[in-house]
């Protein structure tokens, strides 16, 4: 059956905004290029659907109400290393691009690309291809070279320096004592830096903070 349906791609949306999952769906239904085998709104619903339905593509956004999208596809590239990740999200910023990608995302595009941009990223990563938007393509040469800390700086752009120190510290399996103490900090400022951190990366587990660092280099003894 895989076999016979992919000149259609078989399509599980992950979004937890129900109006967006119709309107794609609608999208890519509308020219009959691919077909809307399920939807889920959260990543915990992830594998479920996956055994359920088959898709041969997973659409997926990067915010959700339990786990990042990073994580989540972090997961199925363990639980189902041969099923392609198409990220549909509205973060174009760097660190998000580059920790998708890391995690084993195929294909990166920003909402509100067009529905024919949409569906040639879809058949594309389905047949084993990988692509990326047109508007942040240029940038990811830069992202895939340079040093670690400044780079980190520049892939996270809403952290402070202090606050990349402080995340390095986390991806390096710190406690907030030791990170006090090597910032000469009090713990009350380290677990406010730490609360910024996991705000800006939307993130809300000190394992997925970690993720995230190491995803940009972060965290590695020199």
């Amino acid at each position: 059956m895989r076999e016979e349906d992919r000149t259609v791609p078989r399509v599980l949306i992950v979004d937890d905004h129900p109006l967006f999952r119709e309107g794609l769906k609608a999208a890519l239904e509308s020219t009959e290029g691919a077909v809307v085998v399920a939807e889920a709104e959260t990543g915990g619903e992830v594998p479920d659907a996956v055994d359920r339905h088959s898709p041969d593509v997973v659409v997926m956004d990067l915010s959700l109400p339990d786990v990042s999208g990073i994580e989540a596809t972090r997961r199925l590239a363990a639980s189902h290393p041969g099923l392609p990740v198409l990220m549909l999200t509205m973060s174009d910023d760097d660190g998000s691009l580059l920790a998708a990608l890391q995690a084993g995302a195929r294909g990166y595009v920003v909402k509100g690309a067009g529905s024919e941009e949409v569906l040639h990223a879809l058949r594309t990563v389905a047949a084993g291809g990988a692509v990326i938007g047109s508007d942040i393509a240029a940038r990811l040469s830069a992202l895939l070279s340079g040093g670690h800390r400044r780079d980190a700086e520049q892939l996270f752009p809403s952290l402070t320096s202090r606050e990349v120190e402080v995340l390095e510290l986390i991806a390096r399996g710190h406690d907030n004592r030791r990170i006090a103490r090597e910032l000469v900090l009090s713990e009350k400022t380290v677990r406010n830096h730490i609360t910024h951190v996991f705000e800006k990366l939307q993130v809300t587990s000190r394992a997925e903070a970690v993720a995230r660092a190491r995803d940009v280099g972060l965290g590695d003894e020199d």
